[in-house]
């Protein structure tokens, strides 16, 4: 069971909490498998709770078997009908007992597949802990899965696409899994650092000729990194603003307009980091960089290149110069969560790119998504709760409360964890 985390930071919780939400997410997990098999295998006819909870463990049972066939395209296939479960339904209890097989299956993907199968079995690596939550068993699958992962990300002669996969992938498993081990997170965000600093300016200030796909591989690394960022201690961070701030400043020249993008957003974040603890002054060259990039009319860009850019870089440049943030509703069901700050934005977009259409499923029902953006356990309503709804206002109030304390909170672990980094 997931133990209560903050922002991403595991903290203390009592047992009752885990329990509770123990029993919720065993009611959710068959409600929306029954509803999908029911869906999926009898056209929309009833069919019994129990019945469809069979047939869909039947099927993954049938998946998990298929991982282990010597065809590389019934393996693939395997792992795309996982990954989409994964994605779209809550089944901790049944991997609860077969997690160690999966995992076992996975790290034999990653070691002895194609770059394609390479690439889905780490999508599929980062989806089973978000499954399993920022427990014991996750952590256990973790430090079988990490170290293949960083093997892969930082082989220069592996695929492209399997390397920015596991790049996403040990960023997202180290976040849920790994939060209270400093030297595993350590360890991660060194082999992150290895792989997008290769877009760092050499000493002469110039910036390297990419290669094909570099630049989607340093984005993944780059965006992967900035998520272990939020779990530092002060004393990390400020390390990590001195060294990488003005790196990443030089690179907002890059050629690549997603990488530029990604590079903007972590600034922004690190910003946001570092005015926390106190640590960053305004800087004039950043500002006039954000500027050129926020008003870009450059005509050999793509006009979509161009108008997203400036979408981005406008914001960035409004909240390090005014310190205020475009604020984003999600919604999701009755519920919805505020995005209105750079940490909560990359931890939202992390968990979005592993679960992709299924983020807001889990945002609704899994007690470690509900933890970490502060929801409290899932809720069970009727339709006399659902016509019921408290104002937006009220819902924001709550929202920036829950927000705060868990801030203050996240910040009494950094420190406890300041030790061992």
């Amino acid at each position: 069971i997931p133990r209560s985390r903050v922002n991403g930071v595991k903290g203390e919780s009592g047992a009752s909490d885990d329990e509770l939400a123990s029993d919720v997410l065993s009611h959710y997990s068959s409600a929306s498998e029954s509803a999908s098999v029911v869906d999926e295998a009898t056209g929309g006819e009833p069919v019994d709770e129990q019945t469809a909870q069979e047939e869909t463990e039947d099927k993954l049972k049938q998946c998990i078997d298929n991982l282990m066939d010597k065809s590389a395209k019934t393996r693939l296939a395997a792992l795309d009908s996982l990954g989409g479960a994964f994605s779209s339904k809550l089944v901790y209890d049944f991997l609860l007992e077969r997690r160690l097989t999966v995992s076992d299956c996975l790290e034999r993907s990653l070691r002895k597949g194609g770059g394609e199968e390479q690439a889905a079995a780490a999508t599929v690596c980062a989806q089973l802990c978000v499954q399993l939550g920022g427990g014991d068993e996750g952590e256990e699958g973790f430090k079988i899965l990490r170290p293949v992962l960083s093997a892969i990300m930082i082989d220069g002669c592996a695929s492209v696409a399997a390397r920015q996969s596991c790049a996403r992938a040990l960023g997202m498993c180290c976040y849920v899994s790994a939060a209270e081990d400093g030297e595993d997170l350590v360890k991660s965000m060194s082999h992150l650092e290895s792989v997008f600093t290769m877009s760092y300016p050499n000493r002469e200030g110039t910036l390297p000729t990419p290669n094909a796909g570099t630049p989607g591989l340093h984005g993944a690394a780059l965006h992967a990194w900035a998520l272990l960022v939020t779990l530092c201690p002060a004393s990390r961070l400020t390390v990590l603003l001195d060294l990488h701030l003005p790196k990443l400043q030089a690179c907002l020249e890059s050629s690549d307009v997603n990488y530029r993008i990604a590079v903007g957003e972590t600034i922004a974040l690190l910003v946001e980091l570092g005015r926390d603890i106190d640590r960053f002054e305004d800087s004039d060259t950043l500002c006039e960089s954000l500027k050129g990039l926020a008003t870009d009319g450059n005509k050999h860009r793509a006009k979509n290149d161009r108008r997203k850019q400036r979408t981005i870089f406008r914001e960035v440049l409004h909240y390090i110069e005014n310190e205020d943030f475009s604020e984003e509703k999600i919604r999701f069901g009755v519920e919805g969560i505020y995005i209105d700050s750079w940490m909560r934005r990359r931890v939202y977009d992390a968990f979005k790119e592993v679960l992709e259409s299924g983020v807001r499923h889990h945002l609704q029902f899994n007690p470690l998504l509900r933890d970490i953006f502060g929801l409290g356990p899932p809720l069970i309503l009727d339709s006399s709760v659902k016509s019921s709804k408290i104002s937006r206002f009220e819902k924001h109030l709550f929202n920036s409360a829950a927000f705060k304390a868990r801030t203050k909170l996240r910040n009494k672990v950094r420190d406890k964890r300041a030790d061992v980094m």
